[in-house]
């Protein structure tokens, strides 16, 4: 939490609104998500609060930033989903991380599916990992994360493809361990 707000501090810069909105109450911040001409660390910062606080009033702009190019927001916006609570919260993170357009900002919602451990969680994560299998695939991060994550899930139906993950190089390691998790 506390690199999160130094980030935004940075962010905000001299900006007196910084202040004000780690001061607010919660119908302060919920009414800045929705201000016309306020900057994106305000936004993140107002989001934030309210999702550690379990206001679901967080949850769109939450997924926004889960699914922004910038790898601290996606993180700080993972953190906070995973704290509010929302039962919508994993369809979401279901959504972003099997998006084959996004699949280089698919890190933090993999990461969230594993930690909310819900019914979507290895489903998505198996189709996730599968698809990131290819010999050439550049995301080789996202895969790790998938491994990982299935690891932790210690789902059996994810043998097979942790099977296959064993022959990359980046994921040999981590899914012969996540194999272990299986029995």
């Amino acid at each position: 939490m506390n690199d999160v707000l130094e980030r935004l501090r940075t962010e905000a810069g001299e900006s007196p609104r910084y202040e004000e909105l780690l001061a607010a109450d919660p119908d302060a911040l919920a009414a800045s998500l929705t201000s016309a001409g306020l900057p994106l660390w305000a936004r993140e910062l107002a989001a934030y609060r309210l999702g550690l606080a379990g206001d679901r009033r967080a949850f769109e702009p939450l997924v926004l930033l889960l699914n922004h190019r910038d790898p601290p927001r996606c993180a700080a916006a993972a953190e906070a989903l995973a704290a509010l609570g929302d039962p919508r919260t994993a369809r979401a993170a279901a959504a972003l991380a099997s998006n084959t357009l996004r699949t280089a900002y698919a890190l933090q919602p993999v990461r969230l599916l594993a930690k909310l451990r819900a019914p979507e969680s290895a489903p998505v994560l198996m189709a996730t990992l599968s698809r990131l299998l290819s010999p050439h695939e550049p995301y080789w991060r996202v895969a790790l994360a998938c491994v990982e994550g299935l690891g932790a899930l210690g789902d059996p139906r994810a043998r097979e493809v942790l099977s296959r993950a064993q022959s990359h190089p980046r994921l040999a390691v981590a899914a012969t361990s996540a194999l272990r998790t299986l029995g």
